[in-house]
């Protein structure tokens, strides 16, 4: 049976904190409920209207956002609130009844948008459509993702990368760009639409993606490859999934000076992947860290 780990986020607004679930929770579809009576068509958010100081209900994806009344602070019962969503999802509680017609229907759109790599093309959804990045090489390794099985029965996909909103395909030489973009992309747009599973609810956790497998190893570095990990996570990760992949800490050798890395996605096997490692990358570790940094490696994934 799959766990359900609900974990609480802040917002903006001081009234609502959103309830993170480790996996989707509702079939890419949005859910906003102002009252009980208005909540008949969700079991969860009846529940949680029983609190006395909730004001209204959102369900989408892979959390639950509540506002409250300012009768409480949420310091004071946010952890209570996500024990109760963890618990009641945990004993195969409704999220929201299948035949709801509350359903706030958002049309699925995918644009495509190349990337730097000339074989990788980003296919982009308006919805977050997984909660952690997944790669796939092959469809031995795609047993975990429904989609990039399917992709992978396109006999022009070589790999699929799966971020939070978008997918990147790497393509084999025999086709062109220009030939099968359009079919790409309609087929992602209709396979999202249809509110299949993009991964299995299992993956996270299997594939040691969660907030918890990550934050543990994060935790079991030494403290200079915490702050490598630090550096690519915030001036180095943005950059590369704007283009459709990901960089990914391997090791760090103190003795040698020297930082492996994982190109993913739109960055692996990419020809401006060395020359930005080199001039890039590789500059910046030496200047943030003086003395500590000499080179980087960078592994295609």
């Amino acid at each position: 049976m799959n766990t359900f780990k609900v974990s609480v986020q802040e917002t903006s607004n001081s009234s609502i904190v959103k309830f993170e679930v480790n996996q989707f929770i509702t079939k890419h579809q949005s859910f906003e409920f102002n009252n009980i009576d208005d909540a008949k068509a969700s079991p969860l958010a009846q529940q949680l209207f029983y609190l006395p100081f909730v004001k209204k209900v959102y369900i989408s994806g892979n959390f639950v956002a509540v506002e409250r009344f300012d009768i409480v602070e949420w310091n004071d019962v946010q952890d209570e609130v996500s024990e109760q969503i963890e618990a009641y999802l945990n004993d195969g509680g409704i999220v929201v009844e299948e035949s709801s017609a509350a359903t706030k229907k958002v049309p699925i759109t995918v644009y495509a948008e190349s990337t730097p790599n000339p074989s990788v093309m980003k296919f982009v959804a308006n919805k977050k459509i997984v909660t952690a990045l997944f790669e796939f090489t092959s469809i031995d390794e795609a047993k975990l993702s429904p989609l990039a099985t399917e992709l992978f029965h396109f006999p022009f996909v070589q790999r699929v990368f799966i971020d939070e909103n978008y997918v990147s395909i790497t393509k084999y030489d025999m086709a062109e760009w220009q030939d099968i973009t359009i079919e790409l992309r309609e087929f992602i747009r209709s396979y999202i639409e249809s509110g299949k599973d993009v991964v299995l609810p299992e993956a996270v956790e299997t594939l040691q993606k969660s907030s918890k497998q990550i934050d543990s190893k994060f935790e079991a570095l030494d403290d200079i490859s915490k702050e490598i990990v630090n550096i690519l996570e915030e001036y180095v990760k943005p950059a590369v999934a704007s283009d459709g992949g990901n960089i990914q800490f391997i090791s760090y050798d103190s003795a040698e000076k020297s930082v492996s890395v994982m190109l993913q996605g739109a960055c692996s096997g990419c020809p401006s992947s060395t020359y930005t490692l080199k001039s890039g990358i590789e500059n910046m570790l030496k200047e943030m860290l003086p003395g500590k940094v000499e080179t980087v490696e960078a592994i295609n994934g």
